[in-house]
């Protein structure tokens, strides 16, 4: 994929803000398969268009298709970008296999996937009790989270999102924030600091939280 702009993706996924945030349903292969136009897409008008298409074609419910590409769209195109952010840091060295579902890069050497992540209110504790028990919501994430085709325990760099008033799938669309907090976690990472867990077959998981919050 050519580099994405930053500033570009930003403005556009910020249009998404206009809607609330809704599922309806659960992520399945036949409405991801309606909605593979997202990773041609990085223009919300475009995209607006490409839903009302396929919903017709396919005469699925218009208003929870749109939701369904809308929330797989923004996902996708904040996650590009925030791997592209990374990659573009020294210290950093891109995974080989762009399809790789187990890493996207090296950090100093030691492989990572990496996942944004909203403050989940399942969690049922506070932020402020999640900052300083890291470890506790580490593996609470690996454990609960999707079971979709990236589920794995391999070593993971959670960016949590966390927006005061509640609405922190809004900070997705925040990518200057998150270059931030990527930058300076980068820049100050030591392997020490990573939490190491045993979740499957005796393997060792390093895992670390970079928090984002407005």
């Amino acid at each position: 994929m050519s580099l994405l702009n930053l500033q570009n993706i930003e403005k556009e996924l910020k249009r998404r803000h206009q809607h609330p945030y809704k599922w309806f349903r659960k992520q399945n292969d036949a409405w991801d398969n309606y909605t593979n136009f997202i990773y041609r897409t990085s223009s919300w008008d475009t995209l607006v268009q490409k839903i009302a298409i396929v919903a017709e074609a396919q005469e699925l419910d218009k208003q929870q298709f749109f939701q369904y590409a809308a929330n797989r769209w923004y996902n996708f195109w904040s996650a590009q970008t925030v791997e592209q952010i990374f990659a573009e840091m020294e210290g950093i060295e891109p995974a080989e296999e762009v399809r790789d579902s187990e890493k996207d890069f090296y950090l100093l050497g030691i492989p990572f996937d990496h996942k944004t992540s909203v403050f989940p209110k399942q969690f049922e504790k506070s932020f402020e009790y999640a900052q300083s028990h890291k470890g506790e919501l580490i593996e609470w994430l690996y454990k609960n989270q999707s079971t979709q085709k990236r589920h794995h325990f391999k070593n993971r760099l959670f960016i949590v999102v966390f927006e005061r008033t509640g609405e922190h799938w809004k900070l997705k669309a925040e990518l200057t924030l998150l270059k931030k907090a990527i930058e300076k976690y980068v820049a100050a990472f030591k392997p020490a600091q990573l939490h190491s867990f045993t979740f499957a077959d005796g393997q060792t998981t390093l895992s670390d939280i970079i928090w984002v919050s407005k």
